[in-house]
């Protein structure tokens, strides 16, 4: 058995998104206050919880574009709706500053949160130009926080991003097993709600060793099978939102009935 069961009780996780709302600095926030954004996120908590998950991830989903070095007014402002929830979160939860794993790792220092997942590693060219990051930097980092019981998800892909060397994505797997020994692997598609294109889950687990690989985006009601026999768990954002889609607000109901479906499969558990 691997971390997961001891964090999250079962080896094929469900982590449902609670996706924060545009804040201030952001370009889209519409200025209706810290109060709006917590009660947002709050009722998206409830309505995981209540369905189910296994744990959630907080991120700033709705930041968009999103920042190369993420501000310290979004990471003042994800902590304000963290910091306001914490008593109410009953699951294990991570948090999640987009793009920069430097300010992933002082938020969950910040919030003591038991988990998170990034973009840690690699050059990635896309909509938001060069995005560089420096796990070495990341780890001593999380080192000096002393966050000794934090568990880090790699993603191994950057939605809608190319690789900068065009290297093969169970390649980079492999490398990032020998050079950052992460917790975790992360797998995603094009954007949030898209899957991962082809065998690339197969490939990537292949290559993973053992290493736990989670789906990181489009692991949906009607594919939850195929993604928890090829690899351990997923993120769920958008297909737990009303109608499915990514600017609603979750729908307990449907968290339900995707929540039943993996019970099912899970045999149970």
């Amino acid at each position: 058995m691997s971390f997961l069961s001891e964090l999250f009780g079962t080896e094929k996780p469900i982590i449902g998104l609670v996706h924060i709302q545009a804040l201030p600095g952001d370009p889209f926030y519409k200025g209706e206050g810290m109060d709006a954004v917590i009660q947002r996120a709050k009722a998206d908590l409830e309505a995981l919880q209540n369905g189910g998950v296994d744990g959630v991830l907080f991120t700033n989903e709705f930041s968009m574009p999103y920042e190369k070095h993420v501000s310290p007014v979004t990471l003042a402002a994800m902590g304000m709706v963290i910091g306001a929830l914490k008593s109410s979160i009953r699951v294990p939860f991570g948090a999640e500053a987009i793009f920069d794993g430097d300010a992933t790792i002082s938020l969950c220092a910040a919030v003591e949160a038991d988990f998170t997942r990034c973009l840690f590693t690699g050059v990635w060219a896309g909509d938001f130009g060069m995005v560089d990051r420096d796990i070495a930097v990341t780890l001593r980092l999380k080192n000096a926080y002393r966050l000794d019981k934090l568990k880090l998800f790699y993603f191994v892909t950057s939605e809608g991003d190319a690789c900068v060397g065009e290297r093969k994505t169970a390649d980079i797997a492999g490398s990032l097993l020998f050079n950052c020994r992460p917790d975790a692997l992360v797998v995603g598609g094009a954007a949030a709600g898209s899957g991962p294109a082809g065998r690339l889950l197969e490939q990537v687990a292949e290559a993973a060793k053992g290493t736990p690989v989670v789906c990181g985006t489009g692991c949906k009601q009607d594919n939850v099978e195929y993604v928890l026999t090829r690899c351990n768990g997923a993120f769920v954002g958008s297909a737990f939102k009303a109608d499915g889609l990514f600017e609603n607000p979750i729908d307990e109901e449907r968290v339900r009935r995707f929540m039943e479906k993996v019970h099912m499969l899970r045999g149970g558990q």
